[in-house]
Order: structure tokens, then C-alpha cells, then sequence
């Protein structure tokens, strides 16, 4: 059964629309988790400290896909809710040949920089030269990474969730498939696990393409189309605060991962790098959950519809409470399996990722409200909240917490960083869910 944005949505049918959506995104996270086994058991602890050291500065380029995305999705289900489909293929369309140019210019950047950049982020040695390896791989490979992470909310706009799942299936399983020949069996080393993961990328973000660029049974299509600047900085607006957290959370990474080098060496980068995979994928619940019902909540208010905005409001905030808890309980129980994975050959490193993730995994706890609720907000267009929400959450707050914590509990304040940060933020997200209420009527 086909659910449409313009649906009642009950529990049932919310959750078996934003399922794709939730895959999607963990799909999404394998890439740098199996780069990182992969490379962690086969390649040794420094290229396993590259990956690590340079996954911030590939994931902020890649941010610029997540802003079209999300910022573009709500203005077109929001046009979609008003009625006006070919004026939303058009801005559609027009934010892809941009999202491409853009791309491209970053590649260039990121190509002649990169090795003065891995420096600047503390690698030195050895370290440097895998990372310049990695990055330049990755690097060329950034058109379609960004156009992947956009085409991951046009496809839930254009109501066609579940085939955006299945491409993220593909890519997964291309990543993986040569990650283990390029790794395991040639013995190419990181530069494989870049290879591998640059053939995810190319997946996710040619086939869109191709898709969008016929006739299709979805709400979206290719048309002709011309720029429009006031479309493109609404975009930017709405989508500024998916920017600021990858922005964020590339340079409060980098941050982290000098303060590891001070108390603990390469160790503490490779077991920050464990806790990352696992948050990688714990946090794209939520993340998927967000990105599944904007789209959904653009289109209603977009229609007006105040009734369906309550429910969605409502259902989601029972949701993710329910998701957070079981997932903070389900990180405690499985942090010493996960841990083994990546690191069982080391002993010192076992235990020291073993204690961080035990006390990290606390943050799953709040996380989701706060990255709902600044979503939320970009799906009402609002994007001045869901910017500051996400600003304080992902740098303000990140970095007060890592720069203060670890100089009073040591190592530990390092992991507690996060939970800190959170706690803060979910004081900012409740106040604005409060004083926003009787303007967007969804209490």
C-alpha cells in the first residue's frame, strides 16, 4: 500500500513510512564503520588513526549535500502541500545543477589542501601521508557523497522512500563487498578502503540521477528549469542548522581528537574512533527518523493542516523517548561485544574504548529530541531555531564540555563531554517546543 504525504498518519503507518528512512541512514553510517574494520585488523593501528583523523574534514565537505537536502526538501513538500507540483520540480531541479557546481569547487579545494590540512589536524609522521591517501581518494569522489546525502531526503519528498533504501543498500553492500577484495584479498591497504568506499558513493549518487532524470511514478522529476536566488538562500536558511551540526561535529571531532593525543596518544584517537562507529549508527535512528517525517510535516503545514501537525508532534515525542531508552540500555549491554571487534587485539586499547563507550553511551538517552527537534523546525521552515538549536548542541556546548571536563575527571571528561553537551541542549530544544507552540499550532 502506497502512503502519501497528504495521509492521517497513526502510529503504524509513521513508522512504516520513516522505516526507509531509518535504514537508509544506518546503511549510510557502514561506510566509514567497515573502512574502519577493515583497516583496523588488516593495515594496523596508524592508517586506522588516518581514517579517523581525516572522517571530520569528509563529512564537512559532504555537509553541503545534507543543507540541500533537508533545506530543499521542506521548501518542495511544502510547495508539493500547496498544490504547486511543476513549480516544485523546479526548484527541485535547480538545486541539483547547483548542489553539482558547488561540489565540484570543493573537490578542487580539497585536492590542493589536503596535505597542509592533515597536519594542521595533529597528524604528523607516517600518519600524514595515509591520510593524504585517504583524503584524496574520498576527495574525488565528494559529487556524488553530496549528491547522495541530497537525494536521501528528495526521495522521501517525492513519497519514494523505499527505493531510496534500496540504493542505500547497494552502496552499503558495493562498500563492503570490495572493502573486503581490495583489503583483505589484494592487500591495498587504506587506499583500498577509500577505493571501496569512493564505489558506495558513486552508487548512491549516480542512480538517483538517472531516476529523477526520466519518467518516473514519484512526485519529482527533472525539468527545465532557471536559478533562483531566493529559493537557493531559503535552502541554505532552512538547511543551515543540518550544516552547522556536520560543520560542528567535523570540528568539535577535531578538537576531540586533540585532546585524546594530549592524555592518551594514538590509542585515544582509535578509541574515539570505536565510539564514533557505534554513534554512527545509534544516531542514525534518529537522524533517519528526522529526515523521514519532515517531509511529512512540510507538507501539512504547507496544506494548513493543523490537526496533523498535533499528531505528528505528539507521535514522534513518544517515539523517540522510546527509542532513546532502548537504545541507551542496548549500548550498555553490547559496548564490550562492539568494542571486540575493532579492538580486541589490543588489550590497552580494548579496555580504554571499553570504559569510554560505557560512559558515552548516556547520551544516547537525549540525543534524539534534540536532533528531532531542530529537524522539526526545518520542516516549518523556521530555520533561525533549528539553526540555533543545533549550533549551541553541536559546537557551543561540545566545546565548553571538552575543554573543561577533561581538566577536572581526566580521560573520562572526554566521554562525559558529549552527555554534558546534550543536557544543556535539551534545556534550549524544550524552550523553543514551548514558546513556538501557539505559532505553528502543534499543541
Amino acid at each position: 500500500m502506497r502512503i502519501q504525504l497528504s495521509d492521517h498518519f497513526t502510529y503504524r503507518r509513521l513508522l512504516r513510512f520513516v522505516l526507509p528512512s531509518v535504514i537508509m541512514m544506518i546503511c549510510t553510517s557502514l561506510y566509514s564503520i567497515v573502512d574502519g574494520f577493515f583497516v583496523s585488523n588488516y593495515a594496523g593501528t596508524t592508517p586506522f588513526a588516518a581514517v579517523n583523523l581525516t572522517m571530520p574534514l569528509l563529512m564537512g565537505m559532504g555537509t553541503v549535500g545534507f543543507m540541500i537536502g533537508t533545506g530543499g526538501s521542506a521548501i518542495v513538500a511544502k510547495t508539493l502541500g500547496e498544490g504547486k507540483k511543476h513549480l516544485a520540480n523546479q526548484y527541485f531541479t535547480m538545486l541539483i545543477y547547483v548542489a553539482v557546481i558547488i561540489s565540484l569547487i570543493l573537490t578542487v579545494i580539497g585536492l590542493i589542501f589536503i596535505r597542509p590540512i592533515s597536519v594542521a589536524l595533529g597528524a604528523e609522521g607516517n600518519l600524514v601521508d595515509y591520510c593524504v591517501i585517504y583524503g584524496r581518494i574520498l576527495i574525488s569522489a565528494q559529487t556524488f557523497f553530496i549528491l547522495q546525502n541530497i537525494f536521501q531526503s528528495f526521495f522521501i519528498a517525492a513519497e519514494k522512500p523505499d527505493l531510496s533504501l534500496k540504493i542505500s543498500v547497494l552502496s552499503g553492500v558495493t562498500n563492503i563487498v570490495f572493502d573486503y577484495l581490495f583489503i583483505a584479498v589484494f592487500h591495498w591497504g587504506i587506499a583500498g578502503a577509500a577505493i571501496a568506499t569512493a564505489m558506495g558513493q558513486m552508487a548512491g549518487g549516480l542512480i538517483p540521477v538517472i531516476y529523477f532524470s526520466r519518467k518516473n511514478k514519484s512526485l519529482l522529476q527533472f525539468t527545465k528549469t532557471k536559478y533562483n536566488h531566493r529559493v537557493f538562500l531559503q535552502t541554505c536558511f532552512n538547511g543551515s542548522s543540518e550544516l552547522m551540526t556536520n560543520i560542528s561535529s567535523s570540528l568539535v571531532n577535531v578538537l576531540y581528537n586533540y585532546q585524546l593525543i594530549k592524555i592518551a596518544g594514538e590509542n585515544g584517537i582509535a578509541a574515539y574512533g570505536v565510539i564514533m562507529y557505534a554513534n554512527f549508527v545509534f544516531a542514525a535512528i534518529f537522524i533517519g527518523y528526522s529526515l523521514g517525517s519532515g517531509p511529512v510535516i512540510s507538507y501539512h503545514y504547507g496544506a494548513g493542516n493543523h490537526k496533523e501537525l498535533k499528531s505528528l508532534f505528539k507521535k514522534s515525542l513518544v517515539l523517540i523517548g522510546i527509542s532513546g531508552g532502548i537504545l541507551t540500555l542496548s549500548a550498555e549491554i553490547l559496548s564490550m561485544p562492539l568494542t571486540y571487534i575493532f579492538v580486541g587485539y589490543d588489550q590497552e586499547l580494548f579496555t580504554m574504548t571499553y570504559k569510554g563507550f560505557r560512559l558515552y553511551a548516556i547520551f544516547f538517552l537525549m540525543c534524539g529530541f534534540n536532533i528531532w527537534g531542530s529537524a522539526f523546525f526545518t520542516a516549518l521552515n523556521n530555520g533561525l531555531i533549528s539553526a540555533a538549536i543545533a549550533f549551541l548542541r553541536t559546537l557551543v556546548f561540545q566545546i565548553g564540555a571538552v575543554l573543561i571536563l577533561p581538566a577536572i575527571l581526566g580521560l573520562n571528561g572526554i566521554w562525559l563531554a558529549v552527555v554534558a553537551a546534550e543536557i544543556m541542549a535539551l534545556t534550549v530544544t524544550i524552550s523553543f517546543f514551548i514558546g513556538q507552540r501557539n505559532k505553528y499550532h502543534y499543541t
